[in-house]
């Protein structure tokens, strides 16, 4: 065990502050009046159209898949996502939740906001390797979020969406086709450009604090007036139930260091906001999704600076470089 905490405990508010940061800050901007819900929504589409796609294919492309012994950490994040979806499920119909909110406490549970906070803590603790250490997990379990999200949601609300316009979504999807995008140059065996590694450096250091800012800016405090028990207790699982499992997991299939702090960061970031927009889709309570984002957003900043504390402490994960 590492002797000293102090020094820990400073390595993992290096690694949440300046991530949470601009989320607060964003917040603070909407609060005064300095940025509008249309100059947020016209930001955030252009990064996640542009920004973060093209962040992720040069991520992507420096990769050396021929030497990726590190699977283990990917089937750990898919099979923590199914642990975590499973006892959800399970632990939502013993409290006996109504069935139309069972489905949003359920996809809570299991999906974080891995492309934009996931992907800025990882770069937060591991500077340059951090998306080339994300950029698979992201792209795995974006897609399984998205057919798990719409299996849960189809069963306890009957949004009617079907197989096909679901992977069609998919396959549509910007992160997804940058990350691929990338994967197929670097296989290729053709030279990766000589702009890739300072291309990708510059994206990270302006798109994620652009999108963690609109972030903090689309957040409705007025929303939390109305929080109920099913909210807190989503926010639970999102925050510490979801991270332990998939943690345990990882630990008992062997992954350690880097490929350890990287899964707990993706896994224990807040609520993606992607998940109220489904539920809203859905005809599901738009009011409960929009809290749970809200209050992991805001909790996270501690659970997960606690979290890598402890991770550090017991010399798990890699030093934040």
């Amino acid at each position: 065990m590492n002797t000293e905490p102090l020094a820990l405990l400073y390595s993992a508010l290096s690694v949440s502050v300046p991530t949470f940061g601009w989320v607060l800050l964003g917040l603070l901007l909407r609060r005064i009046g300095l940025v509008s819900a249309t100059l947020i929504g016209t930001v955030s589409r252009l990064a996640f159209n542009y920004g973060l796609p093209l962040m992720l294919f040069t991520s992507a492309a420096q990769v050396d898949y021929s030497a990726l012994g590190s699977a283990r950490y990917l089937a750990a994040g898919a099979l923590g996502t199914f642990l975590t979806l499973t006892l959800a499920w399970c632990y939502s119909r013993w409290r006996n939740h109504p069935r139309a909110q069972q489905g949003i406490f359920v996809q809570a549970a299991f999906r974080s906001n891995l492309a934009i906070v996931g992907l800025g803590l990882a770069v937060s603790a591991y500077g340059e390797r951090g998306p080339l250490l994300a950029a698979l997990p992201v792209a795995l379990m974006t897609a399984l979020y998205n057919v798990l999200a719409v299996w849960v949601l189809n069963s306890t609300l009957a949004s009617g969406t079907t197989l096909l316009s679901l992977l069609y979504g998919i396959a549509r999807n910007p992160l997804i086709i940058g990350i691929a995008g990338g994967v197929a140059l670097s296989l290729s065996g053709l030279p990766i450009p000589g702009f890739i590694v300072p291309a990708s450096a510059g994206l990270s250091s302006f798109f994620l604090p652009v999108m963690l800012v609109c972030i903090g800016g689309s957040m409705q405090m007025s929303q939390l007036r109305s929080t109920g028990t099913i909210a807190w207790e989503a926010t639970a699982w999102r925050l510490c139930v979801g991270p332990l499992l998939t943690v345990l997991l990882a630990l008992g299939m062997g992954v350690r260091d880097e490929h350890l702090g990287v899964l707990f960061l993706l896994t224990a970031s807040p609520v993606a906001a992607a998940s109220f927009v489904m539920v809203v889709a859905a005809r599901g309570d738009g009011v409960l999704a929009a809290n749970i984002v809200v209050l992991t957003t805001l909790l996270s900043i501690v659970t997960v600076t606690l979290g890598f504390f402890l991770l550090s402490l017991f010399a798990l994960v890699g030093q934040p470089g």
